[in-house]
């Protein structure tokens, strides 16, 4: 989603929007967990080991199409990317627009390709090769709202809200572009899931990552994936926060970590303590695997209203990088990341996405993480036969140490989540012996009699068995 308003606007509604449960309300999180995960979907097998990198396609190239999108392939390829995550690609809503293109998210008709985009066979075009090469493509879907000049506002306009004071379509809290849609009409609900089994019949798509999942009723979206997993078995992530809305778990396979997103910024602005953290993962944690967590540093909305990864985290940025890929989960990228990346991106207007002076240094980072992502079975997310383990350290006020097992396959990683130079600490617990190797020097360690470590601020080891 995103926001006309201001960086600070936009965080608070956001945050209003996000706001963690209260202490006292953990008991009924866990019921109602354990309820979504009796009523469930299983997910497709490949989202387990995937990564997800969101196009946005009219940042990405100075043409801005899906044609000129398509000549990237190869580099994503190469890069490890998995999942294509496309940012709405429908056309655009012309009233009430937001600087001289629009957002994204005002749709204007929920089964055609945007002008400024290409073609509907441009797409169609797009799937298919991304498919040869093995990846995956799933698209955003808006399903809460509308752009004022949809074409529903005139053919039917009884599938939207009104406004009781303006008797006019009503206004999307904090967005005056966007009108609202009516989940109490049954007609309009019909008409939503034929628009989504649109894009799986016409262009073979392989899952939705559904905008603000949270605004719309959950039973929309139970009778949606019945109806549309019965074509073809999809990949849903929907953009809520498990801890605040653990039911939508009957839904959907993965959900965003927002609270872990507020907490880790905190943690390096306002220097809290680590355990602050530990508290939010202990919480995810407790949700047990009713859905799998999609872990980020940036995406379009945080980047362009909030700022950078680099504004918000500091020096801290790879290695929170390094964690989204290592813990129990699922790893968003956003278009630019893997370059470096370090402007705020335009949101409604033309402002394509250049290489920071660290590219080649993030795009190696990136790769590796991505390898093993994908390749180690301990790294494999939504898995009950894989463990996670907090490693303790003589230096706990300051590093974070945790290990991943999958048989005797395992991934170790130490992050020094401290501004501390020439960090003195040894490893303290017996789980972790036998030899590894460094993912990214390539050194060899035996952890059994060398367990001393020294560390710069803020730098991360990661080690595979």
């Amino acid at each position: 989603m995103r926001c006309l308003l201001p960086a600070i606007a936009f965080s608070v509604l956001l945050n209003s929007c996000k706001l963690m449960k209260k202490e006292e309300n953990n008991n009924k999180e866990k019921n109602q967990t354990s309820v979504s995960m009796m009523n469930r979907y299983t997910p497709v097998q490949w989202a387990k080991t995937t990564s997800i990198y969101e196009v946005n396609v009219r940042q990405y190239t100075p043409a801005g199409t899906l044609n000129a999108f398509a000549a990237e392939l190869p580099r994503l390829k190469e890069l490890g990317v998995e999942t294509l995550w496309f940012m709405p690609l429908t056309p655009i809503a012309q009233k009430n627009k937001k600087g001289s293109l629009g957002s994204y998210y005002a749709c204007a008709d929920y089964t055609s390709i945007g002008e400024e985009f290409g073609t509907l066979e441009d797409f169609k075009s797009l799937v298919k090769q991304a498919h040869s090469m093995g990846f995956k493509v799933i698209i955003d879907w808006v399903a809460n709202h509308t752009g004022w000049d949809h074409v529903w506002t005139s053919a039917h306009p009884d599938y939207y809200l009104k406004d009781s004071a303006t008797h006019d379509f009503k206004i999307a809290s904090g967005m005056d572009d966007i009108i609202e849609l009516d989940y109490s009409n049954p007609a309009l609900r019909r008409a939503m899931i034929d628009a989504m089994l649109f894009w799986v019949k016409e262009c073979d798509i392989d899952g939705f990552r559904c905008d603000l999942a949270f605004w719309v009723e959950l039973n929309f979206w139970k009778e949606a994936r019945k109806e549309i997993d019965a074509l073809k078995p999809l990949f849903w992530l929907g953009e809520y926060d498990e801890l605040e809305k653990p039911e939508y778990g009957e839904a959907f396979d993965a959900s965003y970590s927002w609270t872990w997103m507020h907490r880790t910024e905190d943690f390096y602005k306002k220097h809290q303590p680590l355990d602050s953290l530990y508290e939010i993962l202990k919480r995810y944690d407790d949700l047990g695997d009713s859905t799998m967590r999609a872990w980020f540093t940036t995406n379009h909305d945080e980047n362009s209203w909030n700022g950078t990864e680099f504004e918000k985290y500091g020096d801290m940025s790879r290695a929170l990088a390094v964690f989204s890929f290592t813990w129990n989960g699922i790893p968003l990228l956003y278009s630019g990341q893997e370059k470096g990346n370090t402007k705020r991106i335009l949101f409604f207007d033309k402002d394509t996405i250049l290489p920071g002076e660290n590219a080649a240094m993030l795009t190696g980072f990136y790769k590796r993480l991505l390898q093993l992502k994908h390749a180690h079975p301990a790294l494999k997310a939504g898995d009950p036969s894989v463990q996670t383990f907090r490693i303790k350290t003589s230096a706990p006020g300051n590093v974070m140490a945790y290990l991943r097992r999958a048989g005797n396959r395992e991934v170790l990683v130490v992050l020094n989540l401290s501004a501390q130079k020439d960090l003195h600490f040894d490893i303290t617990d017996e789980q972790v012996s036998g030899t590894f190797t460094n993912i990214f020097s390539g050194a060899a360690n035996d952890f059994t009699s060398q367990k001393s470590f020294e560390m710069q601020g803020w730098e991360y080891l990661v080690y595979e068995k």
